[in-house]
């Protein structure tokens, strides 16, 4: 019967090749040469039966929708969606949003994850009017590096470490019961699995995907806490960045399902063990060189990149919401368990929100080391970006003759510091700004406000990556 749909299904060796070929023309070629490459190539390739576009809400949820092909070659200056539909979006009198399609982010993809006949793209919210819509911080981000690129020459890059837990059965996280909790696959630790074992063989096939796809994956590993996996690929652009991220949990979800098992970016799922981190890298360029780099500075960095960390010390604690944007969050900011919550720097301790890796001219960073794996990478890469170069400077960095801080223990404290920040109000916009931290009072108000010592239901079935319409009705 599959002979009757010859749909296109590509092996994993070639799709690798075209991804990485993808990502070359994307830098070498003009948007308008790169959007008729692809336009040729989706009217001449007869086995693609539609295009997936993708995009995320303020909250960082990721959303797709399928378009056939030639619906949407002949639709793509009017693909309008509704965004009052959509939790994180805008209300009813917004209702009408379009999607601006990024032609340059073409992805390749397996089709026994995605199914056959499928090409992927991200695309930027537009509102009515065509301009940028103010919540769509993928379209936001992509006009700031864009400004920063052409005023400074500058070109931000990032990479992310994400953690995750896989959890034996599906929907393990809509089904949570505070009595029973989750069921970990694995008893091993840090780089401990055997060759062909669950957790083994599900990072194999993540891993495998994602290099078809074009991550050029470095190392990938189970972390420090049982059943906890990290896969990690390499630098790139802050907005390919965010896509990557976006991808690489949709790609461990899927995988995870197909083995009749849950993957999950809750920060802390279980007590008493590690939580999970999305460690986000970030570095500038300016002429292809990298401008945090300084083999005389202190740690090897240049003053750039020490103003850069001064300015994201002092607005640490009202952009923490940004990088906790959850209930279960502030569960991993404990210190028991290498918790990055300490406002300060280190290239050494772990319990500081940012440290300073080993580096060279090529690969010096920082490491935002406090940023959870539920946060919206798009918000997440904007904000770091936007505190860099427009914050106040810390006028000391919080030695140990200093009175260290610490970022806040729950979300209802976040939630007062980003509300009260003039410079959120400033960088995201009045609006974003209440929207957001809305949306995070209505999921805080579902919990009790001391966390105590049980992950709750409500901290799960409730938490923006996990909730659907349906539970969050039952409330």
């Amino acid at each position: 019967m599959n002979d009757l749909k010859p749909y296109l299904e590509i092996p994993y060796d070639m799709l690798e090749e075209m991804n990485l070929t993808a990502q070359t023309k994307a830098q070498t070629l003009t948007p308008k040469a790169v959007e008729k490459e692809y336009r040729d190539y989706l009217e001449k390739e007869k086995q693609i039966k539609a295009v997936t576009l993708c995009f995320s809400d303020i909250e960082g949820r990721f959303h797709m929708l399928d378009y056939d092909k030639k619906f949407f070659l002949d639709s793509t200056e009017n693909l309008t969606f509704d965004g009052s539909s959509i939790r994180g979006f805008s209300d009813q009198s917004e209702s009408d949003l379009r999607l601006d399609v990024d032609w340059a982010s073409i992805r390749y993809l397996p089709a026994d994850i995605f199914g056959a006949g499928k090409v992927l793209f991200f695309a930027s919210v537009l509102n009515r009017n065509r301009l940028p819509y103010e919540s769509d911080f993928r379209g936001q981000l992509q006009l700031y590096a864009d400004k920063l690129k052409k005023k400074e020459g500058f070109v931000a890059h990032a990479s992310a470490e994400i953690e995750g837990f896989l959890i034996d059965r599906t929907n393990a996280e809509q089904e949570y019961d505070t009595n029973v909790g989750f069921k970990l696959i694995s008893a091993g630790g840090y780089y401990h699995s055997l060759p062909l074992d669950t957790l083994r063989q599900f990072i194999d096939k993540c891993a495998d995907i994602q290099r078809a796809m074009g991550f050029k994956n470095e190392k990938d590993h189970p972390e420090v806490a049982p059943s906890q996996f990290e896969m990690n690929f390499s630098y790139t652009d802050v907005v390919r960045a965010a896509d990557n991220i976006q991808l690489y949990k949709l790609i461990c979800r899927q995988v995870a399902r197909t083995m009749g098992m849950t993957a999950t970016f809750l920060p802390k799922p279980v007590i008493g063990i590690n939580g999970s981190g999305m460690h986000t890298n970030f570095s500038l360029n300016k002429n292809g060189k990298n401008i945090f780099y300084d083999p005389k500075g202190r740690d090897g960095l240049s003053p750039i990149a020490w103003d850069f960390i001064l300015k994201l010390l002092n607005h640490a604690q009202e952009i923490c919401l940004v990088f906790n944007s959850s209930v279960n969050a502030y569960r991993r900011l404990d210190p028991h368990f290498e918790a990055p919550n300490q406002i300060k720097v280190s290239p050494i301790d772990r319990g500081s929100m940012i440290r300073i890796p080993v580096g060279n001219e090529k690969s010096s960073r920082i490491e935002v080391r406090s940023v959870a794996p539920d946060a919206n990478p798009y918000l997440v890469l904007y904000t770091i970006l936007k505190v860099g170069m427009e914050g106040i400077k810390l006028k000391k960095d919080g030695d140990k003759r200093d009175r260290v801080r610490f970022l806040p223990d729950n979300i209802n404290d976040a939630i007062r510091l980003f509300k009260s920040s003039e410079f959120i109000t400033k960088s995201l916009g009045e609006q974003n700004q209440t929207k957001y931290s809305n949306f995070k009072q209505l999921a805080a108000d579902r919990s009790p406000k001391a966390l105590g010592v049980l992950v709750k239901e409500s901290e799960v079935i409730y938490h923006h990556e996990v909730t659907n319409q349906v539970l969050w009705n039952k409330f």
